[in-house]
């Protein structure tokens, strides 16, 4: 006789019908279609090795073309070197397309076995370490390649490529290439190329001081091929020397411009002089060609007539960024007279301070925006996804219908959009909330009990939370653009304190006035975004609480990376707490960058991040914070995904030092991936650490910066 503590249940005490639906509701009783739908979620190196092994049906669909023909391992952090060799050695054949991009923690030799993919069309190697001599073996075999992206670092010789290499490359249609070096990399070679992107993070000194100089590539090949080009991109880091050197690249473009040429994109930061042979190559574009793209240097823009000239073709993407572009210029020379642009999906007016108004000579900053262009540029371009009008102040006058939330508002199709904290405040007082009171900068005096001015009296959505206003223009706009996967709402003053290729700032602006009005309730406001991924708040001095965060935590549950920077008082943190309650319910966070002069990374704040299962990368800056070493290790012990731990703090050299070696010691071994940075923010050694950390991390989570718009829409992947 079986003991109550037994399973004594049978199939035959099943009844058909239960054991006929039993059946169905298993995961293997779905289609096909579905089940291949849900395993192209699951990491290439997981199907193939771990899923396709469990049953025979499972087994057959891991192998369906739909997920061999392509693989991508870009963050894939748990990829290590035995499961990447293997992976290829079972689907290698299979392989079409390839996405490796960012994974420096494989060897050369790992990246080597890509030439076993001979059937690939197209493979993103940027960020993978490559030398000459394995690039050029690696090629050699891949004879379809149509599509490369790859990194050209110091050392790197195109004297050692093979001429089956050069084959290869005489047949690629596609290139971005990242340089770290003065160099042509293997643009010479391609013959071919239709689109060329360029990304230049070459830095003005070497380790030993020694300045660098774009006349290292005089005796190199200089032809580049361009006369079936398409697209043409340039991204330039800070530095004279990145400058010198796409000079170098642009040179030929000015000799003859290719006919088929559609896209034309130069991001450079700071001022970029025009010359001659640029000078030369605009006016040539004017005459030649029609663009669907467009973004220029600002010193080429800035009080030129060239908008006037150059012609464009069912455009999809303007990055206007730092221009001195008036109203009337955008509306007249870019909308063509506010004409209808259905086409243009994409606009980057980051930085242009009076494009709002329609003369740039006679406004002041600070002045309200004239709501009729903003009312002419909606109305035009109806099916913008990505709006980015952040670095500038976009004050609304009073009247109905003529703030900028509400005119923003009928852009229904918005994915992403990027504002100045200002710009959503509303145009006067409202009746149901107190005066903004002035920013308070300093550690606060004294103990008497603060004042909590506007915060709402009336209970919120959740207990001891601000809810958001349904008056509040802000409000409106979140509700009637539902489907917001990115936005960002940056003070129009704010800086990071962790520049790029400089030493650390100390000071910051102080946040523009009307700023001051946007608070909690308006950060609770998000929480309408059901779909929202990405989100970042910077320079938001009326947050008393951070009570809108919680709102955030609870009902976003989609959000994948969260950056928050400054927000309320500057000497003290005042949404610790909040934030605490937030990252409970942040379950699918990946990527955290906390930016906070006087931030304590101690035992609450990691414990609360530790509920952040999905958590990969985190990234903390705080100029005069401190950081409790016991309570780090810890956090990472119990977050086994973390690949990424950058804290730029208050402490000692010595006490970072520390840290960061017991992290390696304790958590490299198991995760292949790991970056660790631990350093004084404000110590002269900065910049040195900073150009060691991955490319991929330094772009994307340890740098602040403005993400909307920055690039055209699937400019690569």
């Amino acid at each position: 006789m079986a003991s109550s503590g037994e399973d004594t249940s049978n199939d035959d005490d099943v009844p058909p019908a239960a054991a006929a639906m039993a059946a169905g509701s298993h995961l293997l009783g779905f289609s096909d279609e579905i089940l291949l739908h849900i395993l192209s979620h699951v990491p290439s190196t997981d199907l193939v090795l771990n899923v396709r092994r469990t049953c025979r049906k499972l087994a057959a669909l891991c192998l369906d073309k739909s997920l061999t023909h392509t693989v991508l391992l870009q963050k894939d952090y748990e990829a290590s070197e035995d499961k990447v060799k293997q992976l290829v050695k079972e689907i290698g054949r299979e392989i079409q397309q390839l996405d490796m991009a960012g994974c420096y923690w494989l060897s050369g030799a790992t990246i080597e076995h890509v030439a076993r993919c001979r059937s690939l069309v197209k493979v993103n190697l940027s960020g993978c370490h490559l030398t000459s001599l394995r690039l050029s073996k690696m090629l050699s075999a891949l004879q379809q390649l149509r599509s490369l992206a790859i990194d050209v670092s110091p050392g790197f010789d195109a004297g050692q490529l093979s001429g089956e290499c050069k084959a290869t490359l005489s047949r690629v249609r596609e290139l971005k290439q990242t340089l770290y070096t003065p160099s042509y990399g293997v643009v010479p070679c391609c013959t071919s190329l239709e689109k060329l992107l360029l990304y230049f993070e070459i830095l003005d000194r070497t380790r030993e001081g020694a300045v660098l100089s774009g006349q290292l590539m005089v005796g190199q090949s200089n032809v580049p091929h361009y006369q079936n080009l398409r697209v043409f991109y340039a991204r330039l880091a800070p530095g004279y020397i990145n400058q010198e050197v796409v000079r170098l690249y642009l040179a030929v473009l000015s000799d003859r411009t290719p006919e088929n040429l559609h896209a034309f994109l130069i991001s450079v930061p700071g001022s970029f002089a025009e010359s001659g042979a640029t000078k030369n190559l605009l006016d040539s574009m004017a005459r030649n060609v029609a663009l669907d793209a467009l973004q220029l240097p600002r010193s080429w823009l800035n009080g030129s007539s060239l908008l006037q000239h150059l012609r464009f073709n069912n455009p999809f993407y303007f990055s206007f960024s730092r221009c001195a572009l008036s109203g009337g210029h955008l509306i007249q020379r870019v909308i063509n007279g506010g004409k209808e642009l259905r086409s243009l999906a994409s606009l980057n007016l980051s930085g242009c301070v009076h494009c709002l108004s329609p003369d740039s000579l006679l406004r002041k900053a600070e002045d309200d925006i004239d709501s009729s262009i903003l009312e002419t540029l909606v109305a035009s371009c109806r099916n913008l996804r990505h709006l980015n009008l952040s670095a500038a102040h976009h004050h609304s006058s009073e009247g109905p219908g003529r703030h900028l939330c509400q005119l923003l508002a009928r852009l229904r199709h918005l994915r992403s959009l990027s504002l100045p904290v200002c710009s959503v405040a509303d145009s006067a007082p409202r009746a149901d909330r107190a005066p903004a009171q002035p920013a308070m900068h300093a550690v606060p005096r004294g103990f008497g009990k603060k004042v909590r001015i506007g915060v709402p009296s009336g209970p919120g959505p959740f207990p001891g939370q601000a809810g958001p206003q349904p008056s509040s223009v802000f409000w409106s706009l979140l509700k009637s653009v539902p489907f917001l996967e990115r936005l960002e709402l940056i003070g129009s003053n704010f800086s990071s304190a962790m520049p790029r290729n400089e030493p650390a700032i100390r000071n910051s602006l102080p946040p523009c006035s009307r700023a001051q009005s946007v608070g909690d309730s308006e950060v609770a406001a998000i929480g309408q975004l059901a779909f929202l991924r990405h989100l970042t708040l910077a320079q938001l001095p009326s947050i008393l609480t951070g009570s809108g965060l919680l709102s955030i935590g609870l009902q976003c549950q989609q959000l994948q990376s969260l950056s928050l920077a400054n927000l309320g008082m500057m000497g003290k943190v005042v949404y610790m707490s909040a934030l605490s309650d937030m990252l409970r319910h942040c379950t699918r966070l990946k990527d955290l960058r906390l930016e906070q002069p006087y931030f304590s990374a101690n035992a609450q704040f990691f414990q609360a991040l530790s509920q952040c299962s999905a958590l990969q990368r985190l990234c903390l800056v705080s100029r005069s914070g401190t950081l409790q070493p016991e309570a780090v290790l810890a956090f990472m012990g119990r977050c086994l995904r973390v690949v990424v731990c950058h804290m730029f703090t208050g402490e000692s050299l010595a006490t970072c030092k520390s840290l960061q070696q017991s992290l390696l010691r304790s958590f490299q071994a198991e995760r292949p991936a790991l970056n660790v940075v631990i350093f004084p923010l404000l110590h002269e050694g900065l910049t040195n650490v900073i150009r060691d950390v991955p490319m991929v991390h330094l772009d994307e989570i340890t740098l602040f910066k403005s993400r909307v718009a920055e690039e055209p829409p699937n400019l690569w992947w």
